[in-house]
């Protein structure tokens, strides 16, 4: 759900903002306001997530068919009301009622250990993914925002925020293609709803492991794998296993071409360009990043450009000193290969780890906040691991999910505002005053800056890795190139990683962000930027600053998807920020003296 879903900001609460005084808009009080009512986790039979219908895989196809009772009932109301704020507030209210249905179950169809669940979200996502490609082509519908929109005395009742939402809507059923005739648009349609099995064809085989007859793999070495009777089962890269032969048989097995899933992605990648050039756009890049703050492949492929250039002396020193480092633990084998890149790395990197827990109280404190103001904020989750835990000292809200896939992911499961991450806490890293303010035992400040440096080890050279993958990124979604996509991947990785292409081996495969980041995967670097920026700028000096985080609050995080995110930044900066300025910004994070906060523990 590409379209509509990012669209939906918040659970409507006009009612209840009309009630009270606030200085936010509607739209940001509403994605402000508290819960209401908590979940209580003791109860018997609450379903996944606290929803009832959930307790069973049926319950998927009783939501689903609520959800769409109410669609349909929403439509009716956005179609035939006078337009206004109202009309607004049916879009989102839409929204939601799919929102709340499809994110959760886009999450358990790879996430729950049990099939029949994974089986039973899979086909809710299609059935409400295939309803929302008509309703961004729902004619009816489009005109009744159209209607709002071309009203000047109607939209200048509308707050800026409410304004934004309708804009982005109407923005949706533009780049759905609105606009063509019946014949074309059924056809645009038709491609929405092929892609959303294509989609999920790619996304499911991209995470299937391979597997190779044990005679293949030295005996010794089989224990490392799992036992498929004649078979050996490799079903990732094991790219933090210290035996080089291992990560070596890993990497030429788990990401040998599968035809199937090739053939997949090369027709995913016609259809997203068909229906791109459908709709009026030059390439699927260009009808994707044309909300965002690059606007245009162009400019994404600018930054990148400009990012390794900037990057290339560091990278190139980076990769002599993982040379040096497998030269020394292998003097047999010293070629640096890829499968050694992210070992090596964390090998270079290994005197410094962080691990411990958090203290809801004393944050709370820092922040001029009472504890029961914290626990029953917004903010409702902590990650542990896989485990998401509810603030406070109640039981964990979700179960562990051992199916899940190996990276981190941040996932909507609830009404889209409450969120799961399932990124261990012990792979992050604080300043001196946020680990003393988090921690039941402090860390000495040798230790933190000792933490703080090893981030910039080898940063560049993964940095430059991370460039490969957003390039690569962007030149499949650009016009056809007329070669197979692994042709593309070697010519890619020369250009913009330098180490040597293996044989027989289709990285893309397993390459899943092309699913929900088509076009997009840049966006992790130029988070970065901005993150970095922020932190320079506003929080360097005082992480827990008090006025820095309402301003942070006020400006970045307040709106939800209802304001331009170039704008937030700005407001945040109080300055509008050049892609050199991203660029900059990426590159002082490797300077040694790049500022890090240490605060004394005892403050």
């Amino acid at each position: 759900l590409t379209r509509l879903r990012m669209r939906h900001v918040h659970r409507s609460l006009w009612t209840h903002v009309r009630r009270n005084v606030t200085t936010w808009s509607p739209v940001g009080a509403a994605f402000n306001a508290k819960h209401h009512k908590r979940l209580n986790v003791l109860e018997k039979n609450v379903g996944l997530f606290g929803v009832p219908e959930l307790s069973c895989p049926a319950g998927f196809k009783a939501a689903t068919e609520t959800a769409l009772k109410n669609t349909q009932r929403l439509v009716d109301r956005a179609c035939s009301g006078p337009p206004g704020v109202q009309t607004v507030e049916s879009f989102d209210q839409l929204s939601d009622t799919l929102c709340k249905v499809a994110d959760l179950a886009d999450f358990i169809k790879v996430a729950h250990p049990d099939p029949v669940f994974r089986e039973a979200a899979e086909k809710a996502c299609i059935e409400i993914g295939t309803v929302v490609e008509k309703l961004n082509t729902n004619v009816d519908l489009c005109k009744s925002l159209k209607i709002l929109l071309e009203n000047p005395e109607i939209v200048a009742q509308l707050d800026p925020d409410t304004r934004r939402v309708a804009e982005l809507f109407l923005f949706d059923f533009e780049i759905s293609g609105i606009h063509l005739d019946d014949k074309l648009r059924k056809e645009a349609v038709a491609l929405h709803v092929k892609l959303l099995d294509l989609n999920n064809e790619f996304l499911v085989g991209s995470h299937q492991p391979n597997r190779i007859a044990r005679s293949a793999i030295p005996e010794h070495l089989h224990l490392h794998f799992a036992d498929e009777g004649s078979f050996i089962q490799v079903g990732g890269l094991h790219a933090d296993s210290p035996d080089d032969l291992v990560r070596e048989i890993a990497y030429r097995i788990f990401l040998y071409p599968n035809a199937d899933l090739m053939e997949c992605l090369e027709e995913l990648l016609k259809c997203r360009y068909k229906l791109a050039t459908l709709v009026g756009y030059e390439s699927y890049g260009h009808r994707a990043l044309k909300g965002t703050m690059a606007k245009t492949p162009e400019t994404v492929m600018s930054f990148l450009q400009l990012l390794t250039d900037k990057l290339s002396d560091r990278t190139a020193k980076d990769f002599t000193m993982l040379r040096n480092m497998k030269k020394k633990l292998n003097p047999q084998n010293s070629e640096l290969m890829p499968w050694d890149h992210p070992y090596l790395s964390g090998v270079l990197r290994a005197e410094s780890h962080l691990s411990h827990c958090f203290g809801v109280s004393a944050l709370a404190h820092r922040l001029q906040v009472n504890e029961r103001e914290a626990h029953e904020s917004s903010v409702t989750y902590l990650s542990l691991g896989p485990l998401v835990w509810q603030v406070g000292n109640s039981p964990p809200s979700t179960s562990y999910t051992p199916g899940y896939p190996h990276s981190a992911r941040h996932a909507r499961v609830r009404r889209g505002r409450q969120a799961m991450t399932c990124e261990r806490v012990n792979e992050k890293k604080y300043c001196m005053g946020v680990s003393s303010t988090f921690s039941y035992f402090p860390l000495p400040e040798t230790m933190v800056a000792r933490l703080c440096e090893s981030k910039k080890v080898c940063g560049a050279a993964d940095t430059q890795l991370q460039i490969f993958y957003a390039v690569l990124d962007q030149i499949y979604h650009s016009q056809p190139q007329n070669r197979s996509t692994t042709d593309v991947l070697k010519e890619m990785q020369q250009k913009f990683y330098g180490l040597p292409y293996t044989p027989n081996t289709a990285w893309q495969l397993r390459f899943s962000h092309l699913i929900g980041y088509g076009a997009k995967y840049y966006s992790y670097l130029m988070s970065r930027a901005v993150a970095s920026m922020v932190w320079k700028q506003c929080f360097v000096q005082d992480p827990l600053n008090r006025d820095m985080g309402e301003r942070y609050r006020r400006q970045m995080l307040a709106h939800g998807g209802a304001k331009e995110p170039m704008l937030m930044v700005e407001g945040m900066l109080q300055r509008r920020p050049t892609m050199e300025d991203f660029v900059d910004a990426l590159v002082s994070e490797l300077n040694p003296n790049f500022e890090t906060f240490i605060m004394d523990s005892e403050s």
